[in-house]
C-alpha cells in the first residue's frame, strides 16, 4: 500500500484515536445531526439493494452494520487504519459472505476500474486530497452508479473558531469542505446534489436530549430546513449530504 506523508499522519492519527478507551468529547454534539444520518441512511437504503457497494473510510463498521441489513450483493469496507479495520472485523464478524474488510488507501485503492455501484463514506473526503479522491471513486463506480457523503463544513465562523482552539481533537491536515470543493465534484460527477444540517440544532443541543422523540429537535431541524434554502444561511450550516452520480 503506497501512502504519501498526509496518509501516513491520518493512519497515526486514527490508529491512536481507535486505541484509546474513549471517544472524543465532541462526539456529544452529533445528537445535532440526527437527522442528516436518518437521511443519510433512508438513501443507503434505496441505493443498496442488489448493489456491490464500497465504505469508503469505514472506521469501526458502524455503518457497515446498518447497510449490511439492506441486501447489497457485495460490500466492500477499506480503512487507512489497521486497528479501525480489526475493530470493525470483531464487531461485524467475518462469517458474512458478501462482507470484505481491507486495509488500504482511499485516494490510491486495490480496486479495478468501473466495479461499484455504490461508493459512500462519513466524515472521510474532509481528511484527504478531495481531488484525488473524486478521480479515484470516479474510476471505480460503474457508469451510472452513485456516491454518498456526509461531510462537514468549513463557513460556520463560530465551529471554524472551536476547531482553532481544539487542534488536538483533529487530524492536522483535516480540511472542512468550502465552495471550491463541491465545485470540483460538480466538474467530475453529474445531477449533483447538497443538502445542508446543523444549525438551530446545534445551536439549542443543551436543550434536548433523544432527538428522535425530541418535538423540540423537530422544530429545530425544519427550521433549519427553511432557512438553508437561502444561499447566505447555508455557509451556518455544520455539515451535509452529498448525492451525485458518474455520467
Amino acid at each position: 500500500m503506497s501512502l504519501t506523508e498526509k496518509n501516513i499522519r491520518e493512519k497515526i492519527f486514527h490508529n491512536d484515536l481507535q486505541s484509546k478507551p474513549k471517544g472524543r468529547f465532541e462526539n456529544i454534539f452529533y445528537k445535532a445531526l440526527y437527522n442528516l444520518t436518518e437521511d443519510f441512511f433512508t438513501k443507503l437504503k434505496i441505493f443498496s439493494k442488489n448493489a456491490k457497494i464500497l465504505d469508503y473510510g469505514c472506521g469501526t463498521g458502524s455503518s457497515l452494520k446498518k447497510v449490511i441489513e439492506f441486501e447489497p450483493k457485495k460490500i466492500v469496507g477499506i480503512d487507512i487504519s489497521d486497528v479501525s479495520i480489526e475493530k470493525a472485523r470483531s464487531n461485524i464478524g467475518s462469517h458474512k459472505n458478501n462482507l470484505e474488510l481491507i486495509v488500504d488507501n482511499c485516494e490510491k485503492t486495490k480496486f479495478g476500474d468501473n466495479e461499484f455501484d455504490l461508493v459512500y463514506g462519513t466524515g472521510i473526503l474532509h481528511h484527504l486530497q478531495i481531488n484525488q479522491c473524486l478521480i479515484e471513486i470516479s474510476r471505480v463506480l460503474k457508469p451510472g452508479g452513485r456516491l454518498l457523503f456526509i461531510e462537514p463544513l468549513g463557513t460556520n465562523p463560530f465551529i471554524n473558531f472551536y476547531r482553532y482552539l481544539t487542534p488536538s481533537s483533529r487530524s492536522k491536515d483535516e480540511h472542512p469542505l468550502l465552495k471550491e470543493d463541491f465545485d470540483n465534484i460538480n466538474r467530475k460527477f453529474s445531477k449533483m446534489e447538497i443538502k445542508y444540517y446543523g444549525f438551530f440544532t446545534l445551536v439549542f443541543f443543551p436543550f434536548y436530549k433523544n432527538p428522535k422523540n425530541s418535538k423540540f429537535f423537530k422544530i429545530l431541524k425544519d427550521l433549519d430546513q427553511y432557512f438553508f434554502k437561502f444561499r447566505i444561511f447555508r455557509k451556518l450550516a455544520w455539515s451535509v449530504l452529498i448525492i451525485a452520480e458518474k455520467g
